[in-house]
């Protein structure tokens, strides 16, 4: 659910967010599929995304301007990531947190593709590629962990009675 429509005129340059890594983690990761297995699992862009190291374009992702309370799980494993108090908006049209919900469900990879220097995330428990961190965030952390959509399965945060 996105409540702005994206800007007109996002820029043309790619940002290091929006460039794919080349990063795989998922040798160690303790649930293992074979491709095939993830193929018929995923849907084909959150495939794309977290199987391939893609991206999503900004501003049109699902997630990017979502406001909703609750919890941001890994859409292959369904293990908790991020939590909607940590969201915020970086300007940079994918979803940003300052922190991992459980730090030791999100790994990080150094990732040195495209003459750049990258932090990768990935989801520790399928290995599924999730963005990148940078350290442009907000206090106290100072991260900003830039999250692809498509690597997100929202869980809304149940009614209080």
């Amino acid at each position: 659910m996105t409540d702005q429509n994206p800007p007109t005129n996002p820029e043309e340059e790619p940002s290091a967010c929006s460039l794919p890594s080349q990063v795989d983690p998922s040798a160690d990761a303790s649930l293992q599929l074979t491709e095939e297995e993830w193929q018929a699992k995923l849907n084909p862009e959150t495939y794309r995304v977290m199987r391939d190291h893609g991206t999503e374009p900004p501003f049109r992702n699902q997630y990017w301007n979502h406001k909703e309370t609750g919890t941001y799980a890994c859409a292959a494993c369904d293990v908790p990531l991020f939590d909607s108090k940590t969201k915020f908006d970086s300007g940079t049209g994918w979803p940003s947190y300052s922190k991992p919900l459980v730090a030791e469900n999100v790994g990080e990879t150094q990732d040195t593709s495209y003459g750049m220097v990258r932090t990768e995330v990935h989801c520790n428990v399928c290995g599924g590629h999730l963005g990148h961190v940078f350290p442009d965030g907000p206090k106290p952390t100072g991260l900003r962990y830039c999250i692809n959509s498509a690597s997100l399965k929202f869980e809304p945060k149940p009614e209080e009675t």
